[in-house]
């Protein structure tokens, strides 16, 4: 990676941050990209830009940020042209299955028009390759499981599924025209240290440790393939590495581990040492039954082996917050 210097949109967030992290470790510079948008409050985005900081070590010209709206036309190119990048990692999006169906037309511009704007300027730029964050929500709830790539992906149900299949697909349609290297990661439920607060999992930490009810949407059963943030990063960095060697692949991020959600529930209480207190609920529009990665292709080709358990995993992020929150 020493050669490398490398765009990471969405360098304040969740998975961004630990990204960024892991590629200045490994030598190479980073340009990093984000809006700070309103979906969970500034600080803590501002919080994972100090820790990218420390990262880079105080070690002139290794590490940068922006703070640009990608989406907006041409923003994207004129904020890394003089960084001269060799690769981006787009992992930027407006994320939620659930507040997506509240905004779709939101949800088209950070996640189908950003999108265009980095493959054009990525192509313009001269760029190796492009690394393009996808989900498994893409997959629906037609697809059998465990769920491969080489499955139909054609039946989303949440406009936030849609415009990641979206997305896939003007990938598909840049390579094509460009013969640039493209791959997209379709990530499984992401956990770990600096989660963003809305998902489940840190939802329910905060609330068990409060002693306030959480909801249980359905009746328990329908479940998620939890993966380890580490294990995400190394996916990630494996695919940057090997996407010019395949033109254009898509690529499961996934765990191989389907957990159901009253069992994720049990088990975050017995981490936080607390009994949840459970509310009932109807299982909310958008969501899926379930998901599980097939990581045959995954393995295979970028020598992914998720490493962490979910009980490591999960005792790893209820120890970082608890540490934040102190």
């Amino acid at each position: 990676m020493k050669n490398e210097r490398i765009v990471v949109t969405g360098s304040a967030g969740f998975i961004g941050s630990h990204t960024v992290a892991r590629l200045l470790g490994q030598g190479a510079c980073v340009l990093g990209i984000d809006n700070y948008d309103a979906f969970y409050a500034r600080a803590i985005k501002e919080r994972n830009e100090a820790a990218n900081r420390a990262a880079a070590g105080g070690e002139p010209g290794r590490y940068t940020f922006i703070e640009v709206d990608i989406a907006e036309p041409d923003a994207f190119a004129i904020a890394v042209e003089s960084f001269r990048p060799t690769g981006i990692i787009h992992l930027a999006a407006k994320a939620g299955v659930r507040p997506s169906i509240d905004d779709p037309p939101g949800y088209v511009r950070a996640n189908v028009v950003a999108v265009s704007e980095v493959l054009e300027a990525a192509h313009r730029l001269g760029c190796s390759r492009v690394v393009v964050a996808s989900s498994s929500s893409v997959y629906g709830d037609t697809s059998p499981v465990p769920l491969s790539e080489d499955g139909p992906a054609v039946d989303p149900i949440s406009p936030y599924a849609a415009t990641k299949r979206a997305a896939e697909l003007l990938a598909t349609t840049h390579h094509h025209l460009t013969g640039q290297p493209i791959s997209c990661l379709r990530f499984f439920t992401v956990f770990g240290p600096r989660q963003r607060p809305d998902l489940a999992i840190a939802k329910f930490m905060r609330r068990i440790d409060d002693g306030e009810p959480i909801t249980m949407f359905g009746n328990g059963d329908t479940s998620r393939d939890y993966t380890y943030i580490d294990d995400i990063v190394s996916g990630i960095v494996a695919a940057y590495e090997r996407t010019p060697a395949f033109g254009f692949r898509v690529w499961n991020l996934g765990s191989d581990r389907p957990t159901r959600l009253d069992d994720l529930i049990a088990l975050i209480g017995e981490v936080v040492g607390k009994a949840p207190v459970i509310e009932h609920a109807d299982r909310q529009p958008g969501d899926v039954k379930q998901t599980w990665a097939d990581l045959t292709r995954s393995t295979s080709e970028l020598g992914y082996e998720p490493k962490t358990p979910l009980r490591v995993g999960l005792e790893q992020q209820w120890a970082a917050a608890r540490e934040n929150a102190g």
